[in-house]
Parts: C-alpha cells; sequence; structure tokens
C-alpha cells in the first residue's frame, strides 16, 4: 500500500465490517432514544436499568454508539491510500487488535454464558435473555471480531 508497510486489503470483509458497526452503532442509538426493541435480550441488570433510564445511562448509551462509529471510520480509511506508511501501519494494527478484542470478549461472553446455561455458573440473567445472547448476541460480536481481524493482510517481506 505504502513505502515500507505494505498490506492486502479484503473490501469484502472491510465493507461487512463496516455494515456490521454502522447497524451495532444504530442499535445504540435506538435505544439511547428510548427504543425497547431488542432490550429485553441483553437482560440482568442492562435491561433493568434500561426501563427507567437515567440522564447518565442514556448518555452512556449515546457515547457507546459514537465510540462505535469510530470502528467504522478506522475500516473505511483502510481504503484510502496513504503516503505515510506510520499511518498505513497503525490503521493495519487497530483494526487487527480491535478485531481480536471483538472476538474474544463475544467468545469469554459465550462460554460464561453457557456455563449459566449448564447451571455451572449463577448470573442474574433469565432463560429468554440467555437464548438471544447465545444465539445472536456475543455470535454477532465474534462475526465483527472476524471482519475486522481479517478486513486487510500484512504482505510478507514488508516491515
Amino acid at each position: 500500500m505504502s513505502g515500507g508497510f505494505m498490506i492486502r486489503l479484503n473490501v469484502w470483509f472491510i465493507n461487512l465490517g463496516i455494515i456490521w458497526t454502522v447497524i451495532f452503532a444504530v442499535m445504540s442509538f435506538y435505544w439511547a432514544m428510548g427504543g425497547m426493541l431488542g432490550v429485553k435480550s441483553l437482560g440482568g441488570s442492562i435491561y433493568e436499568i434500561a426501563l427507567n433510564p437515567s440522564p447518565s445511562f442514556l448518555a452512556v448509551v449515546w457515547l457507546t454508539g459514537f465510540i462505535k462509529l469510530l470502528g467504522a471510520a478506522v475500516l473505511a480509511m483502510l481504503l484510502v491510500h496513504w503516503n505515510n506508511p506510520k499511518i498505513t501501519r497503525t490503521l493495519y494494527y487497530t483494526a487487527k487488535i480491535s478485531g481480536v478484542f471483538l472476538f474474544l470478549y463475544g467468545a469469554f461472553n459465550f462460554i460464561t454464558i453457557s456455563l449459566h446455561a449448564l447451571q455451572l455458573l449463577d448470573f442474574d440473567l433469565d432463560p429468554y435473555a440467555t437464548f438471544w445472547r447465545l444465539v445472536f448476541w456475543e455470535p454477532f460480536w465474534m462475526v465483527g471480531g472476524v471482519f475486522y481481524f481479517f478486513s486487510a493482510k500484512k504482505i510478507k517481506g514488508s516491515s
């Protein structure tokens, strides 16, 4: 891509990652505006707080939406031909590290919620939320991690 640090882009994964991120951010904005569709599937204290949210809770939900959009910006910036290899390197590693963290967050939650479903751990999570966390939310996090991680590949021989 540039100078001494070259990457090969996977435009499919970049585009899927941007779409995934925007959908994820829109969910936060919808909930921050008082929408309740899907909130029960989160379960636990998040659902309880969402029933009667404080201004600080709503501010956090708005903030998470904007933070999520930063991820889409990072992926979109991978598509720019940067003349500075430091920028390319920073974007590459940001996407890779973000992908690892997103995937591991979903995977660790999936494991702990599975242990809860098997009654080996005790969480404040009803069966409805447990089901949706295992079939949608945690896999959703992991899929996003895959999109970010595989958005770019370092070309062998580049520094």
